[in-house]
């Protein structure tokens, strides 16, 4: 009688036992996994990437169909007003001729699809008190990934002595990332006389390290129609070539030095000489590149 009072009380334990497991228990996890992969009933990479279903649904296809929720702590990205001044170059420049102190600035203000953009350019002879600068003010829009398209407007001014000449031109163009990261700025210029010119930026940046990045640069300018008061012929109007090594002591704050080469061509090259210029110059560069 106790042996079989003790087999009882084993049996209802074991069977507690058995029940209290849970039912994803080692065997309930293997059998079905090994199940479909005997069955082909999961796909080839569904679960450790490789070659999607040919009928796999594109994930990016209805990226841009949401809707703003308007709940505070659930605020989109594209929300959000952001702003950023860049400046691409401050530099004295070592010329063949005068010397001259240039800049190159750039900023925006807006969201992640519509942005005010302003441009800043120019340079100053250090010792005649002459020079030239270009302003514009910009609506951009993103219309892909890598690329703003930008329309608005710019304005010229050269000075020196008694003299200052100026005037202004409708922009369009697009600025973003070019395959093989290329940045490039392709825009075209229409003036308040109906002068129509156009204009290629480009930079890439060849990464030594973290900190230590060669930049080369390369920019050119094509007109439709001959400016004599700007000296500007019909054609092709010069082609920059430059080349800058920077050390990032923080990623806002980067010393470089460097080389800059400019030749004019064609009628443009005749109108620079006819007032006693050069077609061609070759400068030692130094200056800070920043942005806040």
């Amino acid at each position: 009688m106790k042996n079989l009072n003790l087999k009882k009380l084993l049996s209802f334990a074991a069977f507690a036992l058995v029940t209290a497991l849970p039912s994803t228990s080692v065997f309930a996890e293997e059998m079905p996994m090994e199940g479909a992969m005997k069955t082909g009933s999961m796909q080839e990479g569904s679960m450790q990437g490789g070659k999607a279903p040919d009928d796999a649904r594109d994930p990016n296809e209805h990226s841009g169909g949401y809707e703003y929720r308007g709940m505070a702590g659930w605020e989109e990205t594209d929300e959000y007003t952001l702003s950023k001044v860049i400046v691409e170059q401050l530099e004295y420049r070592k010329n063949d001729g005068n010397n001259v102190m240039r800049w190159d600035i750039q900023g925006w203000r807006g969201k992640d699809y519509n942005k005010f953009w302003f441009k800043f350019e120019g340079e100053d002879e250090v010792s005649t008190n002459s020079g030239d600068l270009e302003l514009q003010a910009l609506y951009s829009r993103s219309v892909s990934a890598f690329w703003d398209f930008q329309i608005g407007g710019r304005y010229d001014r050269e000075y020196g002595g008694d003299t200052t000449k100026d005037r202004f031109f409708a922009v369009a163009g697009f600025q973003g990332l070019a395959p093989y990261w290329f940045e490039a700025e392709p825009s075209l210029y229409v003036s308040e006389d109906g002068d129509v010119s156009a204009r290629l930026v480009s930079t890439y940046d060849v990464l030594f390290s973290q900190k230590l990045i060669l930049q080369p640069r390369l920019e050119t300018n094509v007109s439709a129609s001959e400016v004599r008061e700007f000296n500007i012929g019909k054609g092709l109007n010069d082609l920059q070539l430059g080349v800058r090594l920077r050390y990032e002591v923080t990623r806002k704050f980067t010393p470089y030095i460097g080389v800059e080469w400019d030749k004019k061509f064609g009628d443009t090259a005749d109108l620079v000489r006819a007032e006693g210029g050069d077609d061609r110059n070759t400068a030692l560069v130094a200056g800070i590149r920043f942005w806040f």
